[in-house]
């Protein structure tokens, strides 16, 4: 029998962000499967089970952790150390997906943010389709964005009147193709690549835990904020033990 998969986006953290779409998709979830990075992402295993807590209910759920693969975060050949990585993930989780759900079962995987927007969850459900040793079907529920959250805390608009939005990551920051750095949209920086390739005058807004109460929000240019920045997205980590953070990048 078919097992069915819900991939559900559950917004930037905040537990008011699931949207009542997704908080149906929670209910008559057999399994719930999350990927265990050890102690290190202890805080975002306890974020989900408050969610489900809130929207299912103390003991009306299952988590199934999964061990994540090790993953090298500077190799020499970056996409295919990601891609050897996904292929890991995958495998684990079809595993557990035979071991853990029943033929014609429910399962979910309960994804910050959207599940359309830079993350792997979608890519790995449809490896495990294709290798065909389970029978999936694939539900997908969208998310509150982590940049939809981020121009609400900072009560902006993404763009001016017809400009274009360019999103990217930390690590491209510097390959943004020209006239596409109008206003960009950049995730998972880590190294705060903005020090090295803005512009002093580009104004930036900022923001981490986006809609929880530990909501943090930083706007100026980047000459008056940006170092500003990445002593508060340091200490926040070490205080919190994890960070999701986002930031808007807008020429002048």
């Amino acid at each position: 029998m078919t097992r069915t998969l819900r991939v559900i986006g559950i917004g930037p953290g905040g537990i008011r962000q699931v949207t009542l779409e997704a908080v149906d998709a929670m209910q008559g979830v057999d399994a719930f499967f999350v990927l265990d990075k050890g102690a290190a992402s202890a805080p975002l295993r306890d974020v989900r089970r408050q969610m489900c807590d809130e929207h299912i209910g103390p003991g009306n759920y299952r988590f199934v952790e999964i061990a994540d693969p090790p993953r090298d975060r500077d190799p020499d050949d970056y996409d295919a150390e990601v891609r050897r990585w996904h292929d890991a993930r995958s495998a684990a989780i079809e595993d557990a997906l035979l071991a853990e759900l029943p033929d014609g079962g429910v399962g979910a995987i309960l994804v910050w943010g959207d599940p359309g927007l830079y993350d792997s969850t979608l890519r790995i459900t449809d490896a495990i389709a294709a290798r065909g040793r389970v029978d999936l079907s694939v539900e997908v529920v969208a998310g509150v964005t982590s940049a939809s959250a981020l121009t609400a805390a900072h009560r902006i608009l993404a763009n001016r009147i017809g400009e274009p939005i360019h999103i990217t990551t930390g690590r491209r920051l510097a390959s943004t193709p020209a006239g596409a750095d109008t206003n960009q949209f950049v995730m998972l920086d880590a190294d705060c690549a903005f020090l090295r390739t803005a512009a002093p005058d580009d104004h930036i807004f900022w923001g981490a835990y986006l809609g929880t109460p530990d909501e943090i929000t930083v706007a100026g240019t980047v000459a008056e904020v940006g170092e500003t920045i990445r002593t508060t997205r340091a200490a926040a980590r070490e205080r919190h033990g994890w960070i999701m953070d986002i930031y808007l990048l807008r020429t002048p």
